[in-house]
């Protein structure tokens, strides 16, 4: 039962899926709780890529046939993704990119990423990061909308378990006082990598027996590189990471499990 308490409470947490009233009194909270919840991302991909899996693929069969059905399913999809989190990993990613693209000093980009306005920076960042989404769903689309489908349920689970190292090997740097992220940021234990382990294995079952003969190392390869570019970037720049850091990592690897994907094909 405590299992699915931290579930719910990352799924409180991570999307704006309603966990209120008495079902939220029943899940509780405490730093310790969210702390745990940390071992659950990967199951909010599980939610989150099944719900906008499921609405992308059925636009693709409700869409009249034509060169740009890949395309409104994709942009509608990722309008619905959006919906579903409440743009939070894509927050991280505009701060990220004002921070480090505003000040090439560690404590002015920090001071920067607290900042809730979004600069060019960030706006640039989102921008291409929202029409690359779309490009690479709507190039999966047309070769196969059920492709397209099980590689956004696969992107959504990979992405929010590559954070889970950041988590793991770096420090978390910044406003600690301020920041509703930190408990997550504290070190993740054996123990809840473990079960995030689970996650992502069975969702990779699920995905290999749903596409038998697609090559899928090869976008988990190019996820895996994306993180160890975001982890060096971060690093190098801030000594560490912040909760923004780890809402654009997410954003990243999800880009580079479709590009990994695209050239396998």
């Amino acid at each position: 039962m405590n299992g699915l308490r931290h579930y719910l409470l990352a799924i409180q947490f991570f999307t704006r899926i309603p966990v209120t009233g008495q079902l939220a009194q029943w899940v509780g909270y405490s730093p310790a709780m969210l702390r745990a919840s940390a071992a659950h991302f990967p199951g909010v991909g599980v939610l989150v890529g099944a719900v906008v899996a499921l609405f992308t693929l059925g636009l693709m069969l409700a869409l009249p046939g034509g060169p740009f059905a890949p395309l409104v399913a994709a942009a509608l999809g990722t309008v619905l993704g959006v919906l579903i989190t409440g743009g939070f990993h894509e927050d991280g990613l505009a701060d990220v990119a004002d921070g480090l693209g505003g000040s090439s000093e560690r404590d002015r980009a920090l001071v920067i990423m607290k900042d809730s306005r979004v600069g060019a920076f960030g706006a640039m960042a989102l921008v291409l990061a929202l029409l690359t989404k779309v490009a690479l769903l709507a190039l999966l689309g047309s070769v196969d909308a059920g492709l397209m489908a099980v590689a956004l349920f696969a992107a959504h689970v990979c992405s929010r378990t590559w954070p889970l190292l950041l988590i793991r090997f770096m420090l978390h740097v910044g406003d600690a006082a301020g920041s509703k992220s930190k408990p997550l940021a504290d070190q993740i234990s054996s123990a809840s990598l473990g079960v995030a382990g689970v996650w992502f294995a069975s969702a990779g079952a699920l995905v290999l027996w749903l596409t038998p003969g697609i090559a899928w190392w090869t976008p988990l390869l190019g996820s895996g590189l994306a993180l160890l570019w975001m982890g060096r970037l971060f690093w190098r720049r801030l000594q560490g990471f912040t909760g923004d850091c780890l809402g654009a990592t997410q954003q990243v690897c999800e880009l580079a499990f479709y590009l990994g994907l695209a050239v396998s094909l």
